[in-house]
């Protein structure tokens, strides 16, 4: 089955030609929380990119894309790769590929998306675009659930105390970065109730940039949940000097034991419904152990 869409953005209203009823499409990913979400609906792309790290594929993924071929990076696809696999639809997103999307048009009609970390909207489209409506609906609904029961429990887990203030730290080679609310792992604590420093609140983007540990103050907070950007030694050595730092030490979150270490591919870079599970995962693990 062809369509005939072109490109289509978010900000645009939902095509016509999508049906609950129809077959799934063959459809290509670009990006990674497109990935996830086709897992999540069921769908096995005929084509994926490669994973940012564990690669090829990050391991919460591999056994459902096995035997799924790669078609290059995110940032660099390679178009005779897709061509060769003939999809019906490419999902991309225009901070990424808009400048190739004429080249991909060429191959199939694509559905490009605005921003890669806004999931529940790229669940959405793409459950339209794979005529997989009434599973993003049920996916999305269960969610919703999940995130309402776990505040429950971080309320009374917390109780007089509830909301803390968090800071998400990425710790990477020679810098920290901290997610801000408007970011794809902010957004799911945000959801789950938790408070933000002023500092983060009133910071735009997704993240701020700390390149000396006399910054630390910026991100104080009640709990951090901190992550390594990739398992590097030089990542290792700078959160090891991290947390022997005076200021480190003096921050609420280490003085109350509430530096909660959790997993950097689910935290940033898998952008998808799959991975804010995942997220969920680690917080729960914490209220459980508490």
């Amino acid at each position: 089955m062809r369509l005939s869409l072109g490109v289509v953005a978010l900000r645009f209203a939902l095509p016509a030609w999508a049906q609950a009823d129809a077959a799934p499409l063959r459809v290509i990913p670009l990006f990674q929380g497109a990935t996830d979400s086709a897992v999540a609906l069921g769908v096995t792309p005929c084509g994926i990119v490669d994973s940012w790290s564990e690669k090829p594929t990050y391991h919460y993924l591999r056994s459902a894309l096995a035997q799924v071929p790669h078609v290059g990076l995110e940032t660099q696809p390679s178009l005779e790769d897709i061509a060769l696999l003939k999809p019906d639809v490419i999902i991309a997103s225009r901070f990424r590929h808009e400048r190739i999307a004429p080249l991909l048009k060429q191959i199939a009609p694509v559905v490009m998306l605005e921003e890669v970390f806004e999931f529940k909207k790229t669940l959405a489209l793409m459950g339209v675009a794979l005529y997989r409506q009434q599973r993003a609906a049920e996916v999305l609904a269960q969610w919703q659930q999940r995130v309402a029961q776990l505040r429950g429990q971080l309320q009374q887990t917390f109780a007089g105390r509830w909301p803390p203030t968090v800071s998400i730290l990425d710790v990477r080679e020679d810098h920290i970065r901290s997610y801000l609310p408007a970011s794809f792992p902010g957004s799911v604590i945000t959801e789950l109730g938790f408070d933000w420093s002023e500092a983060s609140r009133e910071a735009s983007g997704v993240s701020i940039k700390l390149t000396s540990k006399e910054s630390l103050a910026v991100v104080n907070a009640d709990i951090f949940f901190v992550f390594m950007h990739a398992e590097k030694a030089a990542v290792q050595r700078n959160y090891e000097s991290l947390v022997q730092h005076p200021l480190w030490l003096q921050m609420r979150a280490p003085r109350q034991g509430q530096v909660w270490q959790v997993d950097g591919v689910a935290w940033s870079l898998s952008g998808g419904m799959l991975g804010a599970n995942l997220m969920l995962d680690d917080v729960a693990r914490r209220v459980t152990a508490s």
